[in-house]
Order: structure tokens, then C-alpha cells, then sequence
């Protein structure tokens, strides 16, 4: 089995790269990145010491077809984690994610028409509409049990806006299908929720999870931001070994089980507001730093979000094993290991 997977330098995407190696038996994997990020080259160390080669390359550049590596590669799979995964970065930069995230895809179905592949395409929550998920926590008080049986299933409404993030990602959807309807490409969409774990960087855009964890770590400036500077935003926690089970399940069943998308994330059971991070981040830091308010947020902003998975797991049997606990003392385990390397850099 020959696998692609773009974006194989952050750090999902180099998760699912050595995750696969380790655990398909005679898998080629390749990854491409344009090594854009400082901490791209931390992931493209671990990649080689598991044999895994990265080309480095602008996927969104015109000259994709003339990439001689990229050409002589097979890639009966592509599992797309290519994106810039910044919902505030879009708002700064529309030119920079619409090229990252929607014309890299587009360059990306006419490889995978090329070389007759499969795509498991990795999406996001933030596709659905920000006023209508806002909503959702306006009409149930904070402290409330019922709050977080709230979930957001895939009927759930993509009405603008979504942000100029989720616009990029949601197109993309929508050019898969198209694609799968004129070539017959066989695809998985897979919207995931944040996902966390050993292996992330305490970096903003990848994750408010890390990085809380990070400034914990590190006694750096936390804010409470938006909704009146209380922290009472809720989001549930994927880790990425989770999703990874969850790949390779859907590479070794896409011929029967194919073209449908899945919300992916860690649920009910993984949901937790900013308070409760915080606490969970005194505890394990031993750092009990003091958190600051900003009332002002960005329009882009969720005050709530947490997955329902019954759909994938209708499909796959597929249910989240690791706890939010877990994921936190590993993900600070990571931080820690690679501390004087991210002081460098973040």
C-alpha cells in the first residue's frame, strides 16, 4: 500500500504518517510539505527516523505536475492534512489559506485522477455556522448538565458565516465531490473537532489545548477572551491516536464504505470549558498563574462546540478511547521533551 499524505509535516499530519508506518504492514508512505513552519522541522526529523521521506513543495504552486519526486511516487491513498489551520490568519491573509487550503486540494484531485487514487480528506468543525452554533449556547446557562448533551451532527447547518477558514475547507468538500462525480474518486470527509496529544506544539493555531498547557509550563499572559472574559467556552478534545485508529479502519474499508463525510471528535465524554482547563493545567503544572480578561473577541469566535459521533460510529464501530486526563499528561509530557527546542521557536 502506497500512501500520500500532504501536509505530512504538522503535526496531524506526521501522527498519521508514522502511526501507519508502524501499523500497515509493507506501507510506503510519503508525505509532502513545503516546511513553511518552524516546527515543521521538528516533525521531519521524526518522519525520517521511521524512514518516511518528505518532498518539499508548495502544493498550491502551478508547477505541481512538473514535480519530478511528486510524479514518480504511486500513492494508491491520499490522505489530505494539508491546511493552514489558522481561523484568525484567514481573517488577516484570505490569499495565503485560499491558496493553502483550497487550491492545494484542487492541485491534489487532479494528482489523485492522475494516479487513480483514494482520498481521505481531513475537514473541520468550524464548516458550520458560527451564529447558529453561537445560539446553541445562549439558550442553556453555563453550569447546566444539559449544556454539553448538545452536540453538532453532520445535518447541522453550514449557513455563511462560517469564517474565511471554513469557507476554504468547505469548498473543498464540495470540489471532492465533484471530482468523485466526474472520475469516480472514491473519498472519506472526515470533520474533525480539535485534536490534541502527544507530539503538539504549544502553539496558538494548532490548538487552544497545547498552547493553554504551554503558558501554564511556562508562566507566560493568558486571557479569558470574549463572551465576557469568564472562560465558560466549551470545546471537546480528539486525540490524535484516536483519529489515527479511525484512518487506518477507513483505508482498509473506503471500498465499501466510501464518498460520505463523518464528524470526528472527542464528544460528550472529552468536553471541557476554559475554566476547566485551567484547572486541570494548575494541577499538573504546579504553576497557578493568574488569567487575565479580555470582554472583546473576535467575530470569528465559538462560544461552543461538541461533536456527535453516531454517525462514525454506526459505521466503524469507532468510539474514543482516550480521556481528556490522559491526553492532557500526555501532551504535557511532549511539551516538556521538547522544550528547549520550542523556546527557540514559539
Amino acid at each position: 500500500m502506497h500512501i500520500l499524505i500532504p501536509g505530512g509535516c504538522g503535526f496531524i499530519g506526521s501522527s498519521i504518517a508514522i502511526y501507519l508506518k508502524q501499523n500497515i504492514k509493507n506501507c510506503v508512505v510519503t508525505t509532502i510539505d513545503n516546511l513553511s513552519r518552524n516546527t515543521s522541522y521538528l516533525n521531519e526529523k521524526k518522519l525520517k527516523k521511521h524512514n518516511i521521506k518528505n518532498i518539499k513543495f508548495n502544493l498550491s504552486s502551478d508547477k505541481y505536475l512538473a514535480q519530478a519526486d511528486l510524479n514518480r511516487i504511486r500513492a494508491d491513498f491520499i490522505i489530505d492534512c494539508c491546511a493552514e489551520p489558522s481561523v484568525e490568519i484567514s481573517k488577516a491573509n484570505p490569499h495565503l489559506v485560499f491558496n493553502s487550503n483550497l487550491k492545494s486540494t484542487l492541485n491534489l484531485l487532479e494528482i489523485a485522477k492522475k494516479k487513480k487514487s483514494k482520498i481521505i480528506y481531513l475537514s473541520t468543525s468550524r464548516v458550520y455556522s458560527i451564529k447558529k452554533i453561537n445560539s446553541l449556547f445562549s439558550k442553556i446557562k453555563y453550569k447546566s448538565k444539559l449544556l454539553k448533551k448538545v452536540k453538532v451532527n453532520e445535518n447541522f447547518s453550514v449557513e455563511s458565516p462560517v469564517s474565511l477558514y471554513g469557507f476554504t475547507k468547505l469548498s473543498s468538500e464540495i470540489l471532492i465531490k465533484e471530482y468523485s462525480f466526474l472520475y469516480n474518486i472514491k473519498y472519506i470527509i472526515n470533520r474533525c473537532g480539535v485534536v490534541s496529544g502527544y507530539g503538539q506544539f504549544g502553539k496558538q493555531d494548532q490548538g487552544f489545548l497545547s498552547m493553554w498547557l504551554w503558558r501554564h509550563l511556562n508562566k507566560l499572559k493568558i486571557y479569558y477572551q470574549g463572551f465576557g472574559g469568564y472562560g465558560q467556552q466549551v470545546r471537546d478534545i480528539l486525540d490524535i491516536n484516536d483519529l489515527c485508529i479511525l484512518i487506518k479502519e477507513q483505508l482498509s474499508k473506503i471500498d465499501k464504505i466510501n464518498n460520505q463525510t463523518f464528524n470526528v471528535g472527542g464528544g460528550i465524554k472529552n468536553a471541557l470549558s476554559l475554566i476547566e482547563l485551567t484547572n486541570y493545567s494548575r494541577s499538573i503544572t504546579f504553576n497557578n498563574i493568574k488569567i487575565r480578561k479580555k470582554i472583546k473577541t473576535s467575530k470569528y469566535d465559538l462560544r461552543y462546540f461538541v461533536t456527535d459521533n453516531k454517525k462514525v460510529y454506526s459505521k466503524y464501530k469507532w468510539r474514543v478511547k482516550k480521556g481528556l486526563n490522559l491526553i492532557i499528561k500526555e501532551t504535557v509530557k511532549s511539551l516538556i521533551q521538547n522544550k528547549k527546542s520550542l523556546h527557540k521557536i514559539l
